[in-house]
């Protein structure tokens, strides 16, 4: 049972860490080089947060609402006049943030190892079929449904998700209905960078909270859009949620060969369907 729960925990984990990415190209059409920076930026605020008030939940909603208004002020001067162009330039305006990121971060937190503990209402371990697991482990399970159930509900199931897919593929029609579409990419982008920090608030007293953690975590991140295929909110799930049980069943039969099987999977699964597992095709990503 404890294997079960510990790899549904990395699922979710590693969905709450690709969120971001998903939604942004989703609906941008964006591939955010920045999101690994943005998640470890989102981890250190998390820390600052909690050294001045001794508080883990205010630590949880401060990381987002800055990142969310670092990535809206970037998107409005640097990402905007991108969109017609290459998605290379992209690529290489979106490394720039990762530049400065990682840089004021050094500047302001140092090279020293930042510890976040658990918070105390979820600490220890609860007794789960005779089994004793974590339960800051079952709060990552169960915050990162929410998470995921309100993504697909926004995105697939309401108005707002509507305007957003229309705003990628169809521009000028929606620009034609008086909705201002430059605009509603600037919120996209905030959200996308707000989730990346959530996921590095979420992750900080499970990770390491240091310099250059974001470079390991944009691969995972990466591991689970391509897996799920490219802007897919369902097949971002799917695949978080594939690759946290096989880490899982791996490190308790076949440690040697974790990482090895689970880029496997990725190269399995672009042989089969390149677009990734659950891709729609162009027009609708959700």
């Amino acid at each position: 049972m404890s294997t079960i729960v510990i790899g549904l925990s990395i699922g979710m984990l590693l969905f709450l860490l690709a969120s971001g990415l998903t939604v942004i190209f989703g609906t941008l059409g964006v591939v955010n080089f920045a999101h690994g920076a943005m998640y470890s930026f989102g981890a250190y605020l998390t820390w600052q947060a909690i050294s001045w008030t001794n508080s883990f939940w205010l630590g949880l909603a401060f990381a987002p609402l800055v990142m969310a208004a670092v990535g809206f002020v970037f998107e409005i001067l640097c990402l905007r006049k991108t969109y017609s162009r290459d998605h290379v330039l992209q690529l290489l305006v979106t490394f720039g943030l990762v530049l400065i990121l990682e840089e004021v971060a050094k500047v302001i937190w140092g090279l020293d190892y930042k510890n976040v503990s658990t918070p105390g209402i979820l600490a220890g371990t609860w007794s789960v079929a005779g089994t004793e697991v974590a339960i800051y482990r079952l709060f990552v399970i169960a915050f990162g449904s929410v998470i995921s159930f309100a993504l697909f509900a926004v995105i697939d199931h309401s108005r707002a998700g509507m305007i957003l897919r229309a705003a990628e593929t169809h521009a000028p029609m929606v620009r034609c209905m008086g909705i201002k579409v430059d605009w509603v990419r600037t919120a996209v982008f905030a959200v996308g960078s707000g989730l990346a920090a959530l996921g590095g608030a979420i992750a900080s007293p499970l990770l390491p909270v240091q310099p250059g953690a974001g470079f390991t975590i944009i691969i995972d991140s990466f591991l689970v859009v391509l897996i799920g295929g490219l802007g897919n909110i369902r097949g971002a799930i799917f695949s978080a949620l594939a690759i946290g049980m096989g880490r899982a069943l791996g490190q308790r039969w076949l440690p040697d060969w974790v990482d090895i099987l689970t880029y496997a999977i990725l190269v399995g699964v672009l042989m089969l369907s390149p677009q990734g597992l659950f891709s729609r095709g162009p027009g609708r990503k959700g």
